[in-house]
């Protein structure tokens, strides 16, 4: 398994292309589809996937394949119908430059759940509580690949499966968690991703 971020294989132009934060989300998949480590976060799946869909080829589409936690106690695995970046100052930009500088993604209008994106591991009550009030669940990536994706003209699907509940026992859990999540995962994409 691949130490750092980079491809596990390389991207075929008739294929989808899995998108995957770390090694060990990655690592059970057991899924015949070139895959491309990004790293943990915005920027690093930003940069890494903007790297490679400008040298190209490019692939049929994206899959952002991954952990999520829990913000409203939904489990097991979900397409993202809408994908948000719960971060950043939007009121207060908005004000500023008269415009969203991030809006909401919808990517499946048929998918109900979705998915807020940031650059913190959410492991506290509080905000799991304030982000719950807009989304169900929440991951690190999610957003930067729907944005680059849309920017880039490649179609985008976002899997992801709640590996805790984003409270104080999310690192643990996770850390526990991630090898079955990954074969889970592994197990949904054989029959959901062409």
């Amino acid at each position: 398994m691949a130490a750092s971020p980079g491809f596990l294989s390389p991207v075929d132009p008739e294929r989808p292309l899995l998108v995957v934060a770390t090694p060990e989300e990655a690592e059970h998949l057991g899924i015949d589809l070139p895959v491309l480590i990004t790293g943990i976060g915005r920027l690093n799946t930003a940069t890494r996937l903007t790297e490679a869909l400008v040298a190209g080829p490019r692939p049929t589409s994206l899959v952002n394949v991954g952990t999520a936690g829990s913000l409203t106690g939904v489990t097991g695995v979900h397409r993202i119908g809408t994908v948000v970046l719960h971060d950043f100052s939007h009121a207060a930009i908005a004000a500023l430059a008269g415009a969203e500088a991030y809006p909401p993604i919808t990517l499946d209008p048929s998918a109900a759940t979705v998915l807020a994106t940031g650059d913190a591991f959410i492991e506290d009550t509080a905000t799991r509580a304030r982000l719950a009030q807009h989304a169900d669940l929440v991951d690190m990536e999610g957003y930067a690949a729907a944005w680059v994706g849309q920017h880039l003209g490649v179609p985008v699907t976002l899997i992801k499966l709640v590996s805790d509940t984003a409270d104080a026992d999310a690192g643990r859990l996770w850390i526990d968690g991630v090898a079955e999540c990954s074969r889970v995962l592994g197990s949904h994409l054989s029959t959901a991703v062409p």
